[in-house]
């Protein structure tokens, strides 16, 4: 028992750097989910072909290997970032791929009778989508959201690729030094349960706040 008292702060400390990857990403990912989701569903092709480029890219080729490109490619170019800014802009890009089109699939679930009902009401193209579709769209959108968010938390260990130090690298660490494997990838995995517990239960409660829209 002392001795996990004493590889807590080195955990703890790997713990904050994965959390820290995980909200920055979360904020990320969100806002591209959704914006890269309906553009993929205008007409416009101004909209329409970034947004297809931007998924299919992201979720075409290797989350590891984009994260090689952000940190030790785009330098060569010109483009330097920091391993905790290139982390959270890949995961969040990455995760907000997928969640595209998770987006583009709730819109379309909607029945086609909403929109008729909100033209019968002479209700803009923007009051439509804000007032109406997102409204109940968001009811289908959480649930895979929830496990996309819990692939994200997940995707955070392989920052240790791009020099950070996140939970995961630290209990290499500590195995290294220790030899008690067992022991502290039990923490480990530990940890990272209660994280996706939390996330779990934080979505469910966003569910059932949500639900009505359904009712």
């Amino acid at each position: 028992m002392t001795e996990i008292f004493g590889w807590l702060p080195s955990l703890l400390s790997g713990l904050k750097t994965t959390l820290l990857l995980t909200a920055g990403a979360t904020l990320i990912a969100c806002p591209a989910a959704l914006i890269a989701g309906l553009a993929r569903l205008s007409g416009n092709p101004l909209f329409y072909l970034p947004a297809v480029c931007y998924i299919e890219l992201f979720r075409g080729t290797s989350v590891l290997v984009q994260l090689f490109w952000s940190y030790y490619v785009l330098p060569l170019f010109g483009w330097q970032l920091g391993a905790l800014t290139a982390g959270i802009l890949v995961l969040g890009l990455n995760i907000g791929a997928y969640g595209a089109e998770v987006v583009r699939g709730a819109v379309q679930s909607v029945p086609k009778e909403q929109y008729e009902a909100a033209k019968a009401l002479n209700f803009s193209k923007k009051q439509t989508l804000t007032r109406i579709i997102l409204p109940q769209a968001l009811v289908v959108i959480l649930p895979p959201a929830g496990n996309l968010l819990i692939e994200l938390l997940k995707s955070t260990a392989l920052v240790s690729m791009i020099t950070l130090t996140e939970l995961t690298f630290k209990g290499h660490i500590l195995r290294a030094s220790t030899l008690k494997s067992t022991e502290i990838f039990a923490i480990v995995l530990l940890i990272y349960f209660l994280l996706a517990l939390s996330i779990t239960g934080a979505i469910r409660k966003l569910e059932r706040r949500f639900s009505y829209v359904k009712d």
